[in-house]
C-alpha cells in the first residue's frame, strides 16, 4: 500500500504501470497545504497511520516530500515566487543554476536541513507506531552548487541523468518494533483515483518539478 505525498507516480502512472494493493494520494485535495505549496509531514504521517490500521496485513510504503523543496522550515522568501505568483517562469533550482538567484550555498543548505528537521519527528513517531520492521531511506540526494563530473559545471537540486554520489547515496535505517506481521498479497481494492491534469501540474510546479 503506497501512501504518497508526491504526484510523480500519478503523473507517470501509464509509463510506470506500477501495481499496488492501494495507492493513497495524500497530495490530492485535503492533504495539500496551499500556504506552503506542499504536503506537510504531519499530514503524511496521519494518512500513513490510517493506512497501517486499515491494512494490517500489508507492507506500507510512505513517501514524504521533505526535505524536498519548498523549505517549510525556513523563513526565506526568495524561494516562494512560484507559489505567490511573483515568478512563474523558471523553477527554484533552475534559477540558482542559471545565476538568476545568487545565494550563498550555506543559506540553501541550512534551509534544506531545517526542512529535514521539520519532518524527522513525524517520521520517528510513525516508526514507533508501526509493528515489525521499518526502513527509512530516500529516493535521491540533492546537490547544492556541487560540480557534476565529467561536465565542468555546478549543479543545484537533483536534475535527471546525472550519476554522482551526491544524488545516489541515500540513508538506510532499519528499525525493529515487535513481531513482524504476516503479509498477504491481494489484488488492488479500489479503482485508480483521478484528478484534473491542471491540479497535477500546479502541484508539480509548487514542488519545483516543472
Amino acid at each position: 500500500v503506497y501512501v504518497t505525498a508526491n504526484p510523480q507516480l500519478y503523473r507517470y502512472r501509464e509509463e510506470l504501470d506500477a501495481r499496488f494493493h492501494d495507492v493513497i494520494h495524500v497530495w490530492m485535495e485535503a492533504g495539500w497545504d496551499d500556504e506552503y505549496g506542499t504536503v506537510l509531514p504531519e499530514t503524511t504521517t496521519e494518512y500513513a497511520r490510517e493506512a497501517a490500521a486499515r491494512y494490517e496485513n500489508k507492507r506500507i510504503l510512505v513517501h514524504y516530500l521533505q526535505p524536498h523543496y519548498p523549505f517549510i522550515g525556513s523563513d526565506l522568501g526568495f524561494d516562494r515566487g512560484h507559489i505567490d505568483g511573483t515568478n512563474d517562469e523558471d523553477v527554484f533550482w533552475l534559477r540558482l543554476t542559471s545565476g538568476e538567484l545568487d545565494i550563498d550555498p550555506t543559506v540553501i543548505w541550512n534551509a534544506y536541513a531545517k526542512n529535514l528537521d521539520r519532518a524527522l519527528p513525524h517520521v520517528e513517531s510513525l516508526m514507533e507506531d508501526l509493528d515489525g520492521r521499518t526502513v527509512v531511506s530516500s529516493d535521491h540526494g540533492n546537490m547544492i552548487n556541487e560540480r557534476a563530473f565529467p561536465l565542468p559545471m555546478r549543479v543545484w537540486g537533483h536534475p535527471k541523468a546525472i550519476h554522482v554520489d551526491s544524488l545516489i547515496t541515500v540513508p538506510w535505517l532499519v528499525f525493529e518494533s515487535g513481531d513482524r506481521k504476516e503479509i498477504v498479497a491481494e489484488d488492488p481494492v479500489t479503482p485508480q483515483q483521478t484528478v484534473a491534469d491542471e491540479i497535477v501540474t500546479e502541484r508539480l510546479e509548487d514542488l519545483g518539478y516543472v
